[in-house]
């Protein structure tokens, strides 16, 4: 397959208590070790922050997009709220888990429902740890 979008990002340094810049310099900063494993926390973000946006920007378009294709009119109030965890799972590797919450305001439940379902097979993030991690969907 060909690709539509590509980019990347750089890490030097050390790691989680590195720099990060992407190839257009967008985003270039140095990132710190959340407190709650050993590091210093603060005003730096980790890796798990720049995932979360990532996936809650990606999964808001997908909820946009379904919406748009089925006809159903959302207003400028909606919102996804993506909180990205790290537990270890059996073998004690560090491994990802993920809350998605969506607000779609003046929409039924059962239709919410049904859009949420659709954009979590849409979304690319979605896809790409289907089955890998786990994720809980929720309505706010």
């Amino acid at each position: 397959m060909e690709a539509i979008y590509t980019t990347s990002a750089t890490s030097t340094g050390e790691g989680r208590g590195g720099h990060v810049r992407s190839v257009n310099g967008v985003i270039d900063t140095d990132l710190a070790y959340p407190k709650e494993m050993g590091g210093p926390g603060g005003d730096l973000p980790n890796p798990e922050m720049f995932f979360a946006a990532g996936w809650a920007a990606c999964f808001h378009s997908a909820i946009k997009g379904v919406a748009r294709y089925r006809k159903i009119k959302l207003g400028d109030d909606t919102a996804v709220t993506v909180d990205a965890g790290l537990v270890k799972n059996d073998s004690g590797a560090y491994q990802l888990q993920v809350a998605i919450e969506v607000e779609i305001p003046g929409v039924d439940e059962e239709t919410a429902r049904e859009i949420v379902e659709a954009a979590h097979q849409t979304c690319p993030y979605s896809n790409a740890t289907r089955g890998n991690i786990e994720v809980s969907l929720s309505l706010a």
